[in-house]
């Protein structure tokens, strides 16, 4: 069931909305009395957005009641990478390692991927939190880093990289720890996406897939075709048919997908994180 496991990632397409689903995940999560840590793994700036937050920090910080936040930027975790994983010595200066790092970061791969999605299990293993929420890559970059412990514990031959590697691939596929959210919208292109991306879940394993989860769902006008027509010309007429034709088109996409849990589309003038609050409201009668 979503939230009974430790890590769980949040992704989708871009601009389907998955970083207000993490954000209200991680806000029903808090008012179930969970101590939360929500993590933007590549950016954060759409998870600050919902918390209200101009930027997150790479330490956590309280941006809500039983809600830790914080964004992963690749500088200090490869830092943090030398200082924990590695055991260089905390008062060793670390800044021309890191640039060297960063340079081979962008040539060798799974370097970079494995060093930011290092962060959220790091944070797992280290304890804390009932439950760490991340807001993860968009679907077209998700499996690299998923990937990424196997390609590194396949290019170390031995020693302690191979092994916390190893250690981290085994947390990210282990279903008493570790899930998946999939987010989409009816629509071709995130539909095509996603159902994509549930055929490599099947032929690969990385993860376990928690649910998938359609957001921003019309409800129909229930108003007759002919009733429509009656309507002078206008804003309100172009409003309806635009509405009525969404609708149906969200319709032919929705029966694609398996029945999955649902979201509405948030009309009005909402703010980030009103949108994150009211969809955490609705995912509290579904969870």
């Amino acid at each position: 069931m979503m939230l009974e496991r430790k890590l769980i990632f949040v992704s989708g397409k871009g601009g389907v909305g998955k970083s207000a689903v993490a954000a209200s995940l991680a806000l029903l999560a808090a008012r179930r009395g969970l101590r939360v840590l929500a993590i933007g793994m590549v950016e954060g700036l759409g998870l600050a957005e919902h918390f209200g937050a101009e930027k997150l920090p790479y330490a956590a910080r309280r941006v809500r009641p039983g809600i830790d936040a914080l964004a992963v930027y690749r500088d200090a975790a490869l830092d943090e990478y030398l200082r924990l994983q590695m055991h260089v010595p905390r008062a060793t200066p670390t800044k021309v390692l890191t640039r060297a790092l960063n340079v081979l970061a962008e040539t060798a791969p799974g370097i970079r991927e494995i060093v930011t999605i290092g962060k959220p299990v790091y944070e797992l293993w280290k304890g804390g939190h009932d439950l760490i929420l991340v807001d993860a890559p968009p679907l077209g970059q998700l499996f690299s880093y998923l990937r990424a412990p196997r390609a590194i514990a396949d290019l170390v031959p031995a020693g302690p990289i191979q092994k916390q590697a190893n250690q981290m691939r085994d947390s990210l596929a282990d279903a008493n720890i570790t899930s998946l959210v999939l987010v989409t919208t009816p629509e071709e292109l995130p539909v095509l996406e996603t159902m994509g991306t549930l055929e490599r879940l099947e032929a690969e394993p990385v993860i376990t897939l928690e649910t998938l989860v359609i957001n921003r769902l019309l409800d129909s006008l229930d108003v007759p075709q002919q009733t429509l027509s009656l309507l002078p010309p206008g804003p309100h007429q172009a409003a309806a048919r635009h509405h009525t034709a969404t609708y149906a088109q969200q319709q032919r996409w929705l029966g694609s997908l398996p029945q999955s849990p649902q979201l509405p589309y948030l009309f009005g003038l909402h703010t980030a994180g009103e949108v994150a609050e009211q969809l955490a409201d609705v995912l509290d009668e579904i969870v």
